[in-house]
């Protein structure tokens, strides 16, 4: 599996939602841009610090078009806290079986004080109306990523 490349359309996806639906890829084409923001896991400081940025943002990133969903190999009672616990504005998905993590190549080996492991690279999509990724975000540092996200939406419209 290759991962794709800013220009390519993005692997489509159909996943269990905060909201208690389906989220797919399709119902955004043609109506709004997408973060698609991937991370280790809920209620994690990286994590936090990076969803509480899109938090604190959501509206100026809401003014151009966009939305914003995180996507994480944790079920939806974990997501469920982590809402509820930062007050976060924007659904989160569920991939328990890492497939979608897998399309997008962000399901990796890590290594941590020697011992090698599989989890997530945060990594951030802007996928554009048209169904493509627009800009991709590798090896994030979640301090201020929601600034340069904006950036790159603003230069899109």
């Amino acid at each position: 599996m290759t991962c794709p490349h800013a220009g390519d359309p993005a692997p489509d996806f159909d996943l269990p939602a905060s909201n208690g639906k389906n989220i797919s890829l399709k119902e955004f084409r043609g109506k709004k841009n997408v973060v698609l923001y991937f991370y280790p896991k809920d209620d994690t400081s990286g994590c936090t610090v990076e969803a509480c940025g899109f938090r604190d943002f959501n509206k100026p990133i809401e003014k151009t078009g966009t939305v914003v969903l995180g996507v994480s190999p944790d079920d939806l009672r974990s997501h469920d806290k982590f809402i509820k616990k930062f007050n976060l504005p924007f659904l989160l998905l569920s991939d328990t079986d890492k497939k979608r993590c897998t399309a997008y190549g962000v399901w990796v080996e890590k290594s941590m004080y020697g011992r090698k492991y599989m989890g997530v690279a945060r990594t951030t999509f802007i996928i554009g109306k048209d169904g493509k990724i627009a800009h991709i975000f590798e090896k994030v540092k979640p301090q201020d990523h929601e600034k340069e996200v904006l950036e790159v939406l603003k230069n899109l419209n």
